[in-house]
């Protein structure tokens, strides 16, 4: 019997260690071309990587949903829009800040024209409060 409960409490240990550090994350759109992330936690992105963040609420997604799309621009890049136009499901959506992207804030991106990323209003440069942390494309 102590041989059992020593397994158990090596088990969630082991859990709880995982769930402080990693988890996962479920892409549900076709925005990218995978469905299945670990997400390591508290891990800053580089540029290129995926990351994953905090959804901050409007449109069909409330506040605090995990999100995940490529990390492309960082603080101090010049982000410039031409003349095309965005929609998303025939509605057309308000475009995204342009302008050097300042301290504290990234421009993501995924590669789906409709992808609700940077380059719209709704998403804008998200803040750094809102990364989880880097994200793996498990499949």
């Amino acid at each position: 019997l102590k041989h059992w409960a020593f397994v158990y409490v090596a088990i969630a240990a082991i859990a709880l260690w995982f769930h402080a550090h990693y988890g996962f994350g479920l892409n549900a759109a076709p925005s990218l071309p995978h469905r299945l992330f670990l997400i390591h936690k508290g891990e800053m992105p580089s540029r290129g990587d995926f990351v994953a963040f905090r959804w901050a609420g409007g449109g069909p997604y409330p506040a605090g949903v995990t999100f995940i799309k490529v990390l492309a621009g960082l603080p101090g890049d010049e982000v410039t829009r031409d003349a095309q136009g965005f929609h998303l499901n025939g509605v057309p959506l308000e475009p995204g800040p342009t302008g050097r992207i300042p301290e504290g804030r990234y421009y993501v991106q995924a590669g789906h024209p409709d992808s609700l990323d940077s380059r719209y209003q709704l998403t804008g440069w998200i803040h750094a409060s809102q990364i989880i942390g880097r994200a793996d494309a498990l499949f």
